[in-house]
């Protein structure tokens, strides 16, 4: 009988630890993927409020006057503006955009090219889901684009997804845990990549940097296709994932100072099948980019260009929901 008590009080321990355990690791893995956690919300370009340390940074505008003026130059840029469903042009913008294809049946190719010319570095900015910096913050890339007067985005490189990084936005610093190569976009107009743990991130903001892309990898650096074969570091919570394959994708890629190209690649349907790394890299090369960088693709892949999504992501018209976009405005 006592045995028996015995024995029935171990397996209630034993289910009791295992539920506990259970839980543990459920909470764990939510609080990681899933749980909205604010660090800092952004007002403008120009604001941000620190959530953890109820901190405010600002510059010597208050945000009704920066709000004011963004709008009044949103207001000249509109007006001033010629602009069809693939083009737009302004004194200060000139996008052109057009749908490729390539190949046919299973190898067909369907991809997206937006050739960008600015007149200086204030015309391209990134943005935050909801405008708020933290983990799982997330909106479409329309949404975030609709939400900041974009005229074009592109999903950035989903940097709620990973703990490190070094992530500066709109020329503050956000996060400082170096990783792996990333790309700068400086305020003097030009692209470059870099490796996160060779420069400091003080030296990159006296620099001029004003956004960094922390995703890859580099496709061309220096005028140079960059063979990425068997090192490529994306995610270190998951090791190297399967992105060298068909998939769709999202890049940015210079010309020259102040002429960008965004290409976004549809994939994984009957439409496309979506490019391997070495093609997206060609791609960019015939283009005649000197720099190009690899953004967060698969089912973030999206195109967005005056209120509306101009690739068929997935091949489903349907937009999963991501951490940022860069935009022109």
């Amino acid at each position: 009988m006592h045995n028996r008590k015995r024995i029935f009080t171990k397996k209630k321990i034993i289910t009791l630890v295992s539920i506990l355990t259970i839980s543990t690791i459920s909470y764990a893995l939510a609080y990681r993927y899933l749980i909205e956690r604010v660090e800092a919300q952004v007002t403008d370009n120009n604001t941000t409020t620190i959530v953890s340390t109820n901190s405010t940074t600002t510059n010597s505008s208050t945000s009704n006057e920066t709000n004011t003026t963004s709008s009044s130059s949103t207001t000249k840029e509109s007006s001033e503006a010629k602009y069809d469903d693939w083009s737009y042009k302004s004194d200060g913008i000139e996008i052109s955009i057009k749908k490729n294809t390539k190949g046919s049946g299973a190898d067909k190719i369907t991809y997206y090219v937006a050739d960008v010319k600015v007149k200086d570095s204030s015309y391209l900015h990134s943005a935050f889901a909801k405008n708020e910096y933290g983990r799982n913050i997330l909106e479409t890339t329309s949404d975030i684009a609709d939400n900041n007067g974009a005229i074009l985005a592109i999903n950035g490189d989903y940097y709620g997804f990973r703990s490190d990084g070094v992530l500066i936005r709109n020329g503050k610093l956000y996060r400082n845990e170096p990783a792996r190569t990333s790309a700068a976009l400086y305020s003097n107009g030009i692209m470059k990549t870099f490796e996160e743990k060779e420069i400091s991130s003080e030296e990159l903001l006296k620099n001029g940097v004003i956004d960094t892309l922390s995703f890859g990898p580099v496709l061309i650096k220096d005028g140079n296709i960059v063979d990425n074969s068997g090192k490529i570091v994306v995610d270190t919570n998951f090791g190297n994932r399967s992105i060298e394959d068909a998939n769709p994708r999202t890049g940015i890629g210079m010309i020259e100072p102040n002429h960008f190209v965004f290409i976004v690649v549809d994939g994984r349907s009957e439409e496309s099948r979506g490019m391997t790394l070495s093609e997206f890299a060609e791609t960019f090369k015939e283009l005649g980019c000197t720099e190009a960088y690899n953004l967060d693709g698969g089912g973030s892949s999206t195109m967005y260009f005056m209120g509306r999504v101009v690739n068929n992501p997935l091949g489903e018209n349907k937009e999963r929901k991501i951490s940022d976009i860069l935009y022109v405005k």
